[in-house]
């Protein structure tokens, strides 16, 4: 019974060994990647270096959803990272369980935030 958990004969329920969560880490920083390129070539091909000329390049609506499409993808990308520490060194299911939800609400509240302080401008 026991080598029938072997092989391609293996019992695989609910599990995906981590290949979604890998391969959304690395989407989530070749996003981050290409905003962080973005806003370095806005920023040194600017002229004006005060907070107007800062304002003008966030007045954009599509640099907008750039900023908030790499923050969102900074949420997901931490919520990977944060709930595999809490998967591998929180044992008690009740304290991960709690860490987890905690960790949802503030990226959420996070998510929120950023949302209003770019589209307040």
């Amino acid at each position: 019974m026991a080598n029938n958990n072997i092989g391609s004969k293996r019992l695989v329920v609910g599990a995906h060994y981590g290949m979604r969560d890998w391969l959304a880490q690395r989407a989530t920083a070749v996003v981050m990647a290409v905003y962080t390129v973005i806003l370095l070539v806005c920023f040194l091909t600017s002229s004006n270096f005060s907070y107007e000329g800062w304002a003008a390049m966030f007045s954009h609506q599509w640099f907008k959803m750039a900023t908030f499409a790499a923050f969102m993808a900074l949420f997901y990308h931490a919520w990977i990272g944060v709930r595999d520490v809490w998967m591998d060194y929180v044992k008690p299911v009740a304290v991960r369980l709690v860490l987890q939800v905690a960790t949802i609400l503030w990226l959420i509240v996070c998510a929120g935030w950023a949302a209003q302080i770019l589209w307040r401008m």
